[in-house]
C-alpha cells in the first residue's frame, strides 16, 4: 500500500557561502521507517536534519511536512511541534537550570498544564532509566546523561518523527543497549545520523548515503570475518606471561564454564560484531540473547 510520506524533499538545493552541501536531493520518510543517514564527515548529514525543521532554508526546491509545502517561518510551528530534534551536542538542546524543567518545557510549550507537563516528564524519565534525575543540576550531568536527557527533551512532546542527530555519542555499552530497546519499541518514523553501525543495524530498515552533495540508496548489511591480532588476557599473579590457551577460538562451553580469562580471541556467534570483552548479569545476557558474555 502506498503512503503519504510525513516528509518528503523534492530537488532540494542548500549552500553555504562557497560550498555547495545538498545537489538536487530528493527523499521521502513514510509512516513506520527508519532512515539511516549515513556518509563521511562534512557531508552535510546535520545540516539536512536542520533544513527538514526550518532551521536552514533551501536555495531551491520544495520541502513539504504533513502533506503541505513549507516556506516560511510560519510554516514551520506546526511541523516543530510534531517533529523531534535531537541534536548532536546535547548542551544545544538543554538550558533549563533542573532536568524536570527541561523534560517539562516542551509539553509546556504545547499548552499543556504544568501538573500534566510535570507528570509527561517524569514518566519520560523513568522509560529512559533516568528516574530520579529530576531535581538533577542539568549542567552538572556527564555526557551520556545529557544524551539521554536531550531525547527525553523530545520524547515528551510526543512526536510523529524523530530526527536523532549521533544519538549514542557518550553511551556506555548497556545504556545504549537500553536506548536501542526503546527506541525499537516506538512508532515513530525515524532519521538517524551515526557513524555506530551495530545501532544502525539494530534499529535502521534502510539507508540513505550522503557525499558530495548527491543522496542515494544504501543498503546495510553484516557478514561474518576473522582478524587475526593479538588480545589481553588477565590472570592469577604468578602465571608465565609467554603460554598458551588450549581451547578452540569458538569453544564458548569451555570458555563459559572455565572462568580463567576475561577476555578472549573470538567473535560472537549471534552477531558477529566486535570482540567479546566482559562478563555481564544475566538479566542483561537474556535480554541480548546472547552466549553469556557483552559484544562490544
Amino acid at each position: 500500500m502506498i503512503t503519504t510520506p510525513l516528509i518528503e524533499l523534492r530537488r532540494i538545493v542548500f549552500e553555504y557561502p562557497g560550498q555547495a552541501i545538498l545537489r538536487g536531493v530528493d527523499f521521502a520518510l513514510h509512516p513506520g521507517d527508519r532512515v539511516a543517514l549515513v556518509g563521511p564527515n562534512g557531508a552535510g548529514k546535520t545540516t539536512l536534519l536542520q533544513l527538514l525543521v526550518g532551521l536552514h532554508r533551501p536555495v531551491a526546491g520544495q520541502l513539504l511536512a504533513f502533506g503541505a509545502e513549507r516556506r516560511l517561518e510560519s510554516d514551520f510551528h506546526e511541523v516543530r511541534s510534531r517533529v523531534g530534534l535531537v541534536f548532536q551536542d546535547a548542551d544545544d538542546q538543554l538550558f533549563c537550570p533542573t532536568v524536570l524543567e527541561d523534560v517539562a518545557f516542551g509539553p509546556l510549550n504545547l499548552g499543556h498544564s504544568p501538573e500534566a507537563a510535570r507528570k509527561t516528564a517524569l514518566q519520560t524519565l523513568e522509560v529512559l532509566g533516568l528516574a530520579g534525575f529530576g531535581e538533577r543540576v542539568t549542567h552538572r550531568l556527564s555526557a551520556g546523561e545529557k544524551r539521554l536527557v536531550a531525547l527525553a527533551t523530545v520524547l515528551a512532546m510526543s512526536p510523529e518523527v524523530l530526527l536523532l542527530d549521533e544519538p549514542t555519542n557518550g553511551l556506555d555499552e548497556t545504556t545504549e543497549e537500553r536506548l536501542i530497546e526503546h527506541l525499537t519499541s516506538l512508532k515513530q518514523a525515524m532519521l538517524i545520523v551515526s557513524h555506530d553501525r551495530h545501532f544502525l543495524e539494530r534499529l535502521a530498515t534502510r539507508a540513505v548515503h550522503l557525499a558530495n552533495g548527491h543522496l542515494t540508496e544504501a543498503i546495510l548489511h553484516r557478514h561474518s570475518h576473522r582478524h587475526d591480532h593479538t588480545h589481553l588476557h588477565l590472570h592469577p599473579a604468578g602465571t608465565v606471561a609467554d603460554h598458551g590457551h588450549e581451547y578452540a577460538p569458538y569453544d564458548l562451553a569451555y570458555l563459559m564454564s572455565s572462568g580463567q580469562c576475561w577476555r578472549f580471541p573470538f567473535r560472537c556467534p549471534h552477531c558477529h560484531r566486535r570482540r567479546i570483552r566482559s562478563r555481564v548479569p544475566r538479566g542483561i545476557r537474556r535480554r541480548y540473547r546472547l552466549c553469556g558474555f557483552q559484544c562490544v
